[in-house]
């Protein structure tokens, strides 16, 4: 007996075949695992930091101090000011901020000033560093007369996690990872498809455009999804990657990526629209991944670029992915405490699918 057409069937068909397909590709694998492992490999055996440190000046602090004046022209410090004690202690305690520094000025005069430092078991490399520029800069002002006699220094420290290098550069590989799936192995395939008049063929059939977009992008989304999860279990298990919640974790970041694959699929099919061959895609995708690559701080935080660059890293949707991972990830956000991130997303992924209604070709 017949069975009747069903396009939840011919949906699941689809994406079933385009799957099998995605695994036979070794460019797919590539971009979605081997290239973002390369990366982690390389970091996660490494134990550095970066050669800025983070302090936070204490509310209420002397500003107009040859102590504050000093650091302000220190090339290695990056001095934090106008945040309130609550937002302080908490990065403090994630590891955001590298130190807390307070100046005050001593009323008997001698010593000159009374600088307090906490610093942040979090970032004990970072709190090394910037004890020794600290001594190294009381030295030289009293040496030089600028002040009556060196500071009376006062330290202690605040417990927090220990944030690894890997916990950096993990999240941003994942978004890279999911940008290149999503613009590369769309355009190419809805390229391909239509070039070779699969498509064309389809039409022929009882199968809806639709269920072709959806057969496609289910087989990409698990198929990315499952290359996101190997990821993240890989440098948990093996690099001491941070998972804050554990598996709530886990699923809260799938999550994400589930929508910034989403929204890369856009930049995907508009790239399948407006290419006129096959060797015009890579260069086109290029274009679209490389700056998100270079400046939504896949490899260093975008607060070390210049300040005119920053806007445009602030821009690209890449950016709000990476620095939603890194918030579940390290500082235990749930997806409600990263709404604005996501909203920004979701505002991308609607202006790049009206694109892609213009530009797509089915023919």
């Amino acid at each position: 007996m017949r069975k009747n057409y069903s396009d939840t069937l011919a949906t699941l068909a689809l994406a079933k075949a385009s799957f099998r397909s995605i695994m036979r590709s070794p460019s797919a694998v590539i971009f979605t695992l081997a290239f973002p492992l390369i990366f982690i490999l390389v970091f996660g055996f490494l134990s550095g930091g970066g050669i800025h440190v983070r302090v936070a000046v204490q509310p209420g602090s002397d500003l107009q101090n040859p102590v504050i004046k000093a650091l302000e022209s220190n090339t290695v410090v990056q001095l934090v000011k106008n945040k309130d004690t609550s937002e302080i202690r908490s990065a403090l305690e994630k590891g955001t901020y590298d130190a807390l520094i307070a100046v005050a000025s001593n009323p008997a005069g001698y010593p000159a000033y009374t600088v307090s430092v906490q610093y942040t078991s979090a970032a004990v490399d970072k709190g090394s560093i910037f004890k020794s520029v600290l001594n190294n800069l009381l030295f030289n002002l009293n040496s030089k007369g600028v002040m009556p006699t060196v500071a009376e220094l006062k330290e202690s420290t605040v417990t927090g996690r220990i944030y690894r290098t890997i916990d950096f550069i993990l999240p941003g590989q994942l978004g890279f990872s999911l940008l290149s799936t999503g613009v590369f192995g769309t355009a190419f395939v809805f390229f391909s498809l239509r070039q070779n008049l699969v498509i064309k063929r389809f039409f022929a059939t009882p199968v809806k455009r639709s269920s072709i977009v959806f057969g496609e992008g289910l087989a990409r989304i698990g198929f990315a999804l499952l290359g996101a999860l190997f990821i993240i279990l890989l440098g948990h298990f093996f690099f001491h990657f941070t998972l804050i919640h554990g598996a709530v974790t886990v699923i809260n970041m799938l999550l994400l990526a589930l929508i910034g694959l989403v929204v890369f699929m856009g930049f995907g099919f508009v790239v399948s629209g407006v290419a006129k061959s096959e060797s015009t895609i890579p260069p086109i995708s290029n274009i679209i991944t490389l700056p998100q690559f270079l400046l939504s701080g896949t490899f260093f935080s975008i607060d070390a670029f210049p300040s005119w660059l920053q806007p445009v890293s602030r821009a690209l949707p890449l950016t709000y992915l990476n620095d939603a991972m890194r918030k579940v990830a390290f500082e235990g956000a749930g997806l409600w405490d990263v709404r604005y991130q996501i909203l920004i997303m979701v505002i991308w992924g609607t202006a790049i699918y009206a694109l892609a209604v213009k530009v797509f070709k089915w023919e």
